[in-house]
């Protein structure tokens, strides 16, 4: 068994590189990007594995961002969970940041990534 990934244009561009190829994959499942507050969850979830929580400010904050991404499409390449993880790792580099900066180090501000944390 062989499972291939990506965008649906793009596989469907490497399908046609090679005659052989589309015959050798008659399975095509066509997963729809995820919804905007399925995207949220997942964001929730991997700040709360990393011992972390959002603001209600950050929140807002990446519900906007994914709004706009979602129905506007402005980022060209938007990968759905990939792109959350990368948001998340961001955004808790830029928390970490933010604090060495501000010498603040108080138990809550450790563990809560605020408006301004949130990294794109």
């Amino acid at each position: 068994m062989l499972i291939l990934a990506g965008y649906s244009k793009e596989m469907e561009n490497f399908l046609t590189l090679n005659p052989g190829l589309r015959s050798r994959f008659p399975f095509v499942i066509d997963f729809p990007d995820y919804e905007v507050e399925e995207l949220l969850e997942i964001a929730e979830q991997m700040i709360a594995e990393r011992e972390y929580r959002l603001s209600k400010d950050a929140y807002y904050k990446l519900k906007e961002h994914f709004l706009d991404i979602k129905y506007n499409r402005s980022l060209k390449d938007f990968s759905n969970g990939r792109y959350v993880r990368n948001v998340v790792e961001k955004s808790v580099r830029a928390q970490a940041m933010r604090l060495l900066m501000e010498d603040r180090y108080q138990r809550e501000e450790l563990l809560t990534l605020t408006m301004d944390d949130i990294s794109f």
